[in-house]
């Protein structure tokens, strides 16, 4: 396996730029996952990895190669793309065997290698089967067993999950990270499905607008967004964000929302004078308090998931998300009291979206 290193890369497709100077360095053997909304970048840096496009400007560094002017051929790795572009006419096989034969690989080693590989991936008795007479989680396994099988410096995925119904996805899912500790792969895996991401990557690269916004493990983006776009972006049910007044007073600093006392900060938010900020929770954060104390919301909507129950309440005009393990006796119309743990509250630059500390 080897590392992969991103160095001030840019891309545009005639006056449009898609990435603006994107700097990543993957270390051999980590399982990495580009992250962001539709048309962020993410599919067109890992094309650049691949060799499928033509940067703009920068350098890209395989194993210690530069790799900016290789063909795609040249650069042993291996991608796995959403559509699974197999072979129709080939069977299982003839998929996963096809480029070695092309290798002109010994045949013993190539039978070796397409056992080992299947085997892997549960495909043993499938090995003459078409495509046409697999499930599409199948077809994503004969996919990952082709690239397997040529035991590639790195693996590439371009959101192969997508085409897969919610179970499939959540089986597949354990399928490639087990894969991936067994074979030790340094792999890249696109997709926008923020779960997917916090599942299945040891870092998170968020992207948007073609900048990355935050790289980190999944935790970290999670607990400690470098701004709204991540925080927003990481994490189902969303994190709220609610319009507060900062109030400065000699009993510390005080937030309120909509003329509610959200909480009081022993410490001031650091290098900032204004008067307004954006205040982020996660809506598992929320409590509920009592009808008549706390915050006084009212219920909009009720959403049960099974594993608990979401709450989508008015706060003074603003919309504010709860999700409890709990199963509460609330219907919509009902008046709820709510209540946060001032650690809890992420703090943002309302004009820049930027995060914004408590000092100390």
């Amino acid at each position: 396996m080897a590392a992969i290193d991103i160095t001030d890369v840019h891309k545009s497709f005639g006056k449009v730029p898609v990435l603006k100077g994107v700097d990543i360095a993957i270390a051999s053997g980590e399982f990495v996952v580009l992250v962001g909304p539709s048309g962020c970048g993410k599919s067109t840096l890992l094309r650049l990895i691949a060799g499928l496009e033509e940067m703009s400007a920068g350098e890209i560094r395989i194993g210690g190669r530069v790799v900016n002017d290789l063909p795609p051929k040249d650069r042993d790795i291996a991608m796995v793309f959403q559509s699974y572009a197999l072979y129709p006419h080939m069977t299982v096989a003839g998929n996963m065997s096809y480029s070695l034969k092309l290798k002109r690989t010994p045949r013993e080693v190539i039978a070796d290698a397409v056992t080992s590989a299947g085997a892997k991936l549960g495909l043993g008795l499938l090995q003459e089967r078409k495509p046409r007479e697999l499930s599409g989680g199948q077809r994503q396994r004969v996919a990952m067993g082709r690239a397997i099988v040529r035991k590639p410096k790195a693996f590439l995925f371009d959101e192969p999950l997508s085409n897969l119904d919610a179970r499939l996805r959540e089986q597949m899912r354990f399928e490639i990270k087990k894969l991936h500790r067994e074979l030790g792969a340094t792999s890249v895996y696109v997709t926008h499905d923020q779960i997917e991401a916090m599942t299945m990557a040891d870092r998170i690269v968020a992207l948007n607008g073609g900048i990355i916004q935050q790289v980190g493990t999944p935790l970290e983006l999670y607990d400690d967004p470098a701004n709204i776009f991540v925080a927003g972006f990481i994490g189902s049910p969303a994190m709220n964000f609610l319009e507060g007044n900062v109030l400065p007073g000699p009993g510390g600093t005080g937030i309120s929302v909509g003329g509610q006392t959200l909480c009081r900060l022993s410490m001031p938010l650091a290098g900032s004078a204004q008067s307004k900020v954006t205040v982020g929770i996660r809506p598992e954060r929320v409590m509920l308090a009592g009808d008549t104390s706390g915050l006084q919301a009212q219920v909009v909507l009720v959403e049960p998931t099974g594993l608990g129950t979401v709450l989508h309440l008015e706060l003074a005009g603003q919309f504010l998300k709860l999700f409890t393990t709990e199963r509460p006796a609330l219907k919509i119309g009902d008046t709820a009291g709510v209540k946060v743990d001032s650690a809890d509250l992420r703090f943002f630059d309302a004009a820049t979206g930027q995060r914004i500390r408590v000092a100390g």
